[in-house]
């Protein structure tokens, strides 16, 4: 169940590679997308996950919001990053390296 609207789901060049190189990793990486849209953040630090979690109850008490979501996953093919912009138009899968 996705607790936002994630807009238009992006992936950059590095999370192509990846998800190119097997059906393993491909699924991997929608899993995260998965988690990031049902609320899971991830491996990001407590205060992080309570910045995302302000900006969801912001978004359901006054109907809009200013601060995007982000999540970190470690996975078997590296650390990948989602985004998702604060006007919920757009959500990124990305590499730290590509942020």
């Amino acid at each position: 169940m996705n607790l936002f609207r994630t807009g238009l789901v992006m992936t950059t060049p590095g999370i192509m590679r990846i998800m190119s190189a097997s059906r393993e990793a491909a699924d991997a990486i929608q899993k995260c997308l998965e988690r990031h849209c049902s609320g899971d953040w991830g491996d990001m630090c407590d205060d992080d996950k309570q910045l995302n979690q302000d900006s969801l109850d912001e978004e359901r008490e006054k109907g809009y919001t200013c601060e995007n979501l982000f999540s970190m996953y470690e996975t078997d093919y590296g650390c990948i990053y989602i985004i998702t912009e604060c006007d919920r138009s757009a959500t990124t899968i990305l590499l730290p390296e590509e942020y």
